[in-house]
């Protein structure tokens, strides 16, 4: 009598230890996540170019209700159900079985949070804190080149387009200041609901983050665009912000920019000292940010701990119980 005590006391143990260890792992994925609303606008419209806030929000919420009912699986399996039945082995098996059942049903879900996860982990820290100079312009003009010869950033450089996939940061110190650039992939000249995820990037960073835009052109053309084009979407540019936007030509050494415009040739190095002298006269104590979420306005839950409504069923919710027979 004593061993079947004990028996049945370890399967109870057993049906309890998994439903924590697969709820407190669900509730960690869960908590892996900031609070999106209360995060800067760079970093929401990031998000959201990336993968969609509300499409995180789905699969956070169906994590959410995985990790609610497999803590009720616990609770119903591995307690006073447990304790009133026959076989006890039968009743552990079962449970199991749901748990992983349950699991299942968010593969789907847990595969993508995980991508977003590692993507957003990457993101760089953008201080509102600091004056930001945000470097704009088409593919392959020297927006990478120019950040690195005035910044501490290290951004890939190559003779091809779009070798910039995503913001890089990097700081300019003058005597106790410090300046924060900001290197953002190539945009072209076409409407916005054509752009992809790499261009929502640099739009995010231009709209929400620029203190200065350094506009960059090339008169070459060497590029691979028009100097129309450029043109075009320097005013697009333009339209979109109420900060001061500097415009300079560069690859000097191959061909002169327009009379009244900045030059420099990131290549040797050219006029690159004046464009960032240039710079620093826009310099000024970036305003505070205003506090977010103040008045009568509430917080959006974490609701997603909770469970939220979706069209997941709880493996078994539906099934007659059975009668103590299952299959290993």
């Amino acid at each position: 009598m004593r061993t079947k005590t004990n028996k049945d006391r370890a399967n109870e143990d057993f049906v309890r230890a998994v439903s924590s260890a697969v709820h407190d792992k669900l509730v960690h994925v869960i908590q892996s996540f900031p609070v999106f609303e209360e995060q800067p606008p760079f970093y929401r419209d990031t998000v959201e170019a990336l993968f969609g806030i509300e499409r995180l929000k789905m699969a956070l919420g169906n994590v959410g209700w995985a990790a609610m009912h497999t803590k009720r699986m616990g609770f119903e399996h591995g307690g006073r159900r447990i304790r009133k039945a026959e076989d006890t082995a039968v009743v552990r098996k079962r449970a199991v079985a749901r748990i992983a059942s349950i699991v299942h049903q968010i593969d789907k879900d847990l595969l993508f949070l995980n991508v977003a996860r590692n993507v957003l982990r990457k993101l760089p820290e953008v201080r509102d804190s600091e004056f930001t100079v945000v470097i704009a312009g088409y593919p392959n003009v020297g927006k990478s080149s120019f950040i690195r010869l005035v910044s501490s950033a290290e951004p890939e450089i190559a003779s091809y387009p779009f070798t910039t996939k995503g913001v890089i940061v990097g700081h300019h110190y003058e005597g106790r200041r410090r300046i924060q650039f900001l290197d953002t992939p190539g945009l072209l000249n076409r409407p916005e609901e054509d752009r992809n995820a790499v261009e929502e990037q640099a739009i995010a960073a231009i709209v929400n983050t620029a203190d200065l835009i350094v506009f960059i052109l090339d008169p070459s053309e060497y590029c691979g665009y028009p100097m129309d084009d450029q043109r075009i979407l320097l005013d697009t540019v333009r339209n979109m912000v109420d900060v001061p936007v500097l415009v300079v030509a560069n690859k000097a050494d191959i061909r002169a920019g327009e009379e009244g415009v900045l030059s420099m040739s990131t290549a040797t190095g050219e006029g690159v000292d004046a464009v960032l002298a240039e710079v620093l006269l826009h310099y000024h104590e970036p305003a505070p940010a205003p506090a977010e979420g103040t008045g009568d306005e509430k917080p959006e839950d974490r609701t997603a701990i909770e469970g939220r409504e979706s069209g997941l069923r709880t493996a078994g919710e539906d099934e007659p119980e059975e009668d103590g027979h299952t299959d290993d």
